[in-house]
């Protein structure tokens, strides 16, 4: 695949960017330059203010079929990888904590490394083909690219054992059922609806979403008690009341969103 550009970036004029792993012919496998394409897209994503939600899909219907296992059958892991810190990983950006939203468009298998991308988005939208599995447990490869850390949060301790002992395959709509995914759409249309939802994300005031998005996972991952939790909750969330709440609070006392109506965008009734 020599000459291949094997990721796209595109750039919505409406802030939201498009990362595609290309490597149709292997399933979107990613080898180390892949990875490091991944993972300095996502650190530009993240440090670009203008751009405010990010899609990560994979080319011609598969998500990411993991790690290349033809390049590790060459060679052992690059060194960089070895040594961890928040820096790239294998599988390129699997160890970052972006400060704004990531949604997965997955169509056809994200398995192995795949999976473990797709675990570091806040939502994955798949369609109908989707497969999940830890499918490197049939070749004595590890999850190594934060599968084990954040599988359990996701799905819960159980379930998560079960696709990580055994590497079988979840189906879209057992992906459904476990909270592996978010929204189960029909073959062809994850990134359609991976859009949708990224343009709805772009109408709520941004810095109270994404204070709420942190504190979400602070209390998931590095909190080390309850009220350690629910106290970085408040101190961070009322940094944002004046930015953002107070000029909410005014829009709805002068009557926006009655009736489950926010701009033009309504809402079920409770």
């Amino acid at each position: 695949m020599a000459g291949l550009d094997t990721v796209l970036i595109t750039h919505a004029a409406t802030g939201i960017t498009l990362v595609t792993i290309n490597r149709p012919r292997l399933r979107n496998a990613v080898d180390t330059p892949t990875a490091r394409k991944l993972y300095d897209a996502l650190l530009a994503f993240d440090a670009e203010e203008a751009q405010k939600v990010c899609i990560l899909t994979g080319a011609d219907g598969a998500f990411c079929a993991g790690f290349d296992l033809h390049t590790v059958s060459q060679s052992p892991l690059p060194a960089e990888a070895v040594e961890v810190t928040p820096s790239i990983a294998p599988m390129g950006p699997s160890r970052l904590r972006l400060s704004k939203p990531l949604i997965a468009a997955v169509e056809g298998h994200a398995v192995a490394g795949g999976l473990e991308l797709a675990l570091l988005a806040d939502m994955r939208v798949v369609s109908e083909t989707a497969i999940f599995g830890v499918f490197c447990r049939r070749w004595g490869v590890p999850l190594i690219d934060g599968g084990t850390v954040r599988l359990p949060h996701i799905v819960g301790f159980g379930r998560a054992m079960d696709m990580i002992l055994t590497g079988r395959a979840v189906d879209a709509q057992e992906a459904s059922t476990m909270g592996l995914a978010n929204r189960v759409v029909p073959k062809g249309h994850a990134l359609a609806k991976a859009t949708e939802i990224a343009e709805e994300l772009l109408l709520w005031p941004q810095k109270c979403m994404r204070v709420d998005r942190e504190s979400a996972y602070f209390a998931a991952f590095d909190a080390r008690t309850f009220q350690e939790a629910v106290g970085n909750e408040f101190v961070e969330g009322s940094k944002v009341v004046q930015h953002e709440s107070v000029r909410g609070a005014a829009r709805f006392s002068d009557g926006a969103g009655r009736h489950g109506d926010f701009g033009g965008k309504r809402v079920a009734k409770l």
